[in-house]
């Protein structure tokens, strides 16, 4: 039986574990890997105290700091979180294993959205990839193609051209979301060809990828680009299976918080991405993972020992 299962080992997760374990509460930390959405962040320079660094790296020293004051981290995904018979709650894993804890904080963050064309499922893995930080050395010397016009995408399009023969950033928008920083950097790319007001609409090739199909928006007309590889860049939605049944959800699918990381069922929080929070930034998910930590230890005590409001 463990105090505090935290769902996500992301900013949020890694977070509120470091405040649940400082407070000596048995904390078990279960996610599908360590850093979540910063594993696809290849450059992060706004993290205050902190000098630019890969997202990997910055998540990293989250976790160092998790396990120092005792949280344990199992890599793994659950499906669902149930109430307990008497009290409490289970959470089951993919593999059926089950996890007793009397409290539970949410903090999975987004998945990736999909282009869902022809050939995406068939190379998923093997060409198709949300991770260019992950994958895109692998593609060193070779022509790739990157998907969307946000930060993801335009930090995506920095790293790749820098070891790419060349790198096609398509985009269904005639105008970038990513901040300004970033795009004025991407001008300096000599080996970046820019094909906007357009989509994907095929992925081709035989054991990898040999090409996408994309289609004009406006005139509809077609055209075959030679890539080894597609990264996905088009944004995360939340994926709230596992407590569908449990919590109260938002219109988007996100789960329902108030300003103190509560969910409507007591001894359930949450925190980051995966929540109603207005603005998706790391810093703010560490922040709302340190809340959630706080506002857990306190349901804990009974309401002692934490002070909420001054005075």
């Amino acid at each position: 039986m463990y105090d505090v299962l935290v769902i996500g080992a992301g900013a949020a997760g890694l977070t509120a574990a470091i405040y649940t374990a400082r407070k000596k509460l048995k904390t078990l930390v279960v996610g599908v890997d360590v850093g979540g959405q910063m594993n696809l962040t290849s450059h992060i320079e706004n993290y205050p105290g902190t000098p630019a660094m890969t997202g990997p790296a910055l998540m990293k020293l989250f976790q160092e700091q998790a396990v120092q004051f005792g949280a344990e981290l199992v890599i793994g995904k659950i499906a669902k979180v149930e109430k307990g018979a008497n009290w409490g709650f289970v959470s089951t894993m993919t593999n059926g294993e089950k996890i007793e804890s009397k409290t539970v904080i949410l903090a999975f963050g987004l998945v990736p959205n999909m282009l869902e064309v022809p050939g995406e499922d068939q190379f998923f893995g093997k060409g198709v990839s949300t991770c260019v930080t992950c994958d895109g050395p692998l593609y060193k010397g070779r022509a790739v193609a990157i998907v969307g016009g946000g930060n993801s995408a335009v930090e995506g399009l920095l790293e790749v051209a820098n070891y790419c023969t060349k790198v096609y950033s398509i985009h269904r928008r005639d105008k970038y979301t990513a901040d300004p920083v970033t795009l004025e950097r991407l001008q300096k790319a000599q080996n970046v060809e820019f094909v906007k007001n357009t989509v994907v609409v095929e992925i081709k090739g035989d054991l990898g990828i040999k090409s996408i199909v994309v289609e004009d928006l406006a005139t509809k007309q077609k055209r075959e680009i030679p890539v080894q590889a597609v990264f996905v860049q088009i944004g995360h939605k939340a994926d709230t299976s596992l407590v569908k049944s449990l919590v109260q959800l938002s219109p988007k699918n996100e789960v329902a918080i108030d300003d103190r990381c509560r969910t409507n069922i007591e001894g359930v929080f949450a925190a980051g991405d995966c929540t109603t929070i207005a603005f998706k930034q790391t810093v703010i998910s560490a922040g709302e993972g340190a809340k959630a930590g706080l506002e857990c230890a306190r349901f804990l005590s009974g309401g002692k020992g934490i002070t909420i409001d001054w005075s």
